[in-house]
């Protein structure tokens, strides 16, 4: 089975593929539709860019019936909004010809009233994110326990994103009796945790194994000293806009990502995303790099999983990721729906134990490019490149000022030397004053006793 005629799904479901342009399925896809469909808790782990949305998503609308129920029957947690806004609208696609309630739900400063309204609708399927789902499940808004099915995606990035906490708290809301999918790129430690902690018997589907490069993707790397040479490397690079000519740009850092935006030479062509901005800012940014207004979109790994974005030429790791997994999300948002990607990593010395540790994951030693003899090597350094030195003029300041005040006030003994004065309690006080009476109603002859000394 690798045609999705081939598949048994409704007509409705058919049309739409059909309009999507959609033919032949992925093995991730065919290895998920069945298994799904039978109901038993499922694990999918494939690489990034072969399908798997379209995986849980089409045996999932194919079971579900319409109804006119408010409260969801099916959940879909994703790490981060850009994933939320993109799986809602995959869902949207696919239900061209069919009634099907979805909202996505995600965090933002000005927008949960709007996803309160929007549940109390009515809804089919909830995308969001933990954090946010959580929170309206708090203020009793969404109710889960006619959840049927709940789906996972990218579950390791949403460990590694420190999501456990939530996803236990959001456990606690759903029935015992519900369908448990999960779905991600690479296997990890925290997965295999959390599918012994609440899975029963999952079916685990393993289509390419963690750390596989795609065959598809021709990968390079260009050694750099530092942040203003790999920009100046970078800003060479793209000046062929042929094959470059849509380009993701992944930095470490968002101050990093601000920066080489405006060290480029390519202003009008850039668009920035990274988590500190706003969510308006951050959508317009993926519209424009997907409509092509924007041929570089510089990022931070917080759009590396799950974003699909048609025709990227080439994926610059401009940072050596520390997590090597991240890598592999990375590369993998070029060289899609098998076309051709090219990935080009670069790495300072700093940066080599990372590279290797990515090396050793793919089982690939990645090729190395030779330095470019038209690339200045820049001097420069970024504050956080710059040695943490001891600011000599600084330490004379606080000489001299130290110096000042031992002149204009008593050298004041040491803390050790002084004498603990001791506090005593109200009670101890009038014990002293009064002495402790020998028996009852002797308190009164201490006092006429005291007073005749006086």
């Amino acid at each position: 089975m690798n045609r999705f005629e081939d598949f048994k799904i409704r007509t409705q479901l058919k049309n739409a593929l059909d309009d999507l342009g959609f033919e032949e399925s992925t093995p991730i896809q065919e290895a998920s539709y069945t298994s799904i469909l039978g109901g038993t808790d499922f694990v999918g782990i494939a690489q990034t860019g072969t399908g798997k949305t379209i995986a849980y998503l089409l045996p999932i609308l194919q079971e579900l019936k319409y109804s006119e129920q408010d409260q969801p029957r099916v959940i879909i947690l994703a790490p981060t909004r850009e994933l939320v806004i993109q799986i809602v609208e995959e869902i949207e696609k696919l239900c061209a010809y069919m009634t099907v309630r979805v909202a996505g739900v995600y965090g933002g400063s000005s927008n949960i009233k709007a996803q309160k309204r929007a549940v109390a609708e009515g809804l089919d399927i909830i995308v969001g994110t933990p954090r946010r789902l959580y929170d309206l499940a708090l203020s009793n808004v969404l109710r889960l326990k006619s959840i049927k099915k709940l789906v996972i995606d990218e579950v390791d990035i949403m460990l590694d994103f420190g999501y456990k906490t939530q996803l236990k708290n959001i456990f606690e809301y759903l029935p015992s009796k519900r369908q448990n999918i999960l779905f991600s790129a690479t296997m990890t430690s925290y997965v295999d945790e959390l599918m012994s902690e609440f899975l029963i018997n999952p079916t685990k589907k393993t289509i390419a194994l963690s750390g596989t490069p795609l065959e598809n993707i021709s990968q390079s790397c260009y050694a750099a000293p530092n942040f203003y040479t790999k920009a100046n490397l970078l800003d060479y690079i793209l000046q062929d806009k042929k094959t470059h000519h849509k380009v993701l740009v992944f930095v470490g850092r968002k101050t990093d990502a601000d920066r080489l935006a405006e060290t480029l030479s390519y202003q009008s062509e850039i668009a920035v995303i990274h988590a500190s901005k706003e969510q308006n800012h951050r959508t317009n940014s993926i519209d424009s790099f997907e409509n092509g207004s924007s041929r570089i979109l510089i990022a931070t790994d917080v759009i590396a999983r799950g974003i699909d974005i048609e025709d990227i030429s080439t994926v610059v790791s401009f940072d050596t990721p520390f997590y090597s997994e991240n890598y592999m999300h990375r590369i993998g948002r070029t060289g899609r729906a098998g076309k051709q990607g090219l990935s080009l990593l670069f790495y300072n010395e700093k940066e080599i134990t990372h590279k290797e540790a990515i090396e050793n994951l793919m089982n690939y030693s990645i090729p190395q490019n030779a330095f470019p003899a038209e690339v200045e090597i820049s001097t420069d350094l970024t504050p956080e490149e710059k040695p943490k030195e001891v600011n000599r003029l600084q330490e004379e300041l606080d000489s001299l000022e130290e110096h000042s005040e031992q002149d204009t006030f008593k050298k004041q003994p040491p803390k050790n030397t002084r004498a603990k004065s001791t506090i005593k309690s109200y009670e101890k006080k009038l014990k002293q004053k009064y002495k402790k009476p020998i028996r009852r109603g002797d308190k009164i002859l201490n006092t006429k006793r005291k007073n005749k000394k006086r």
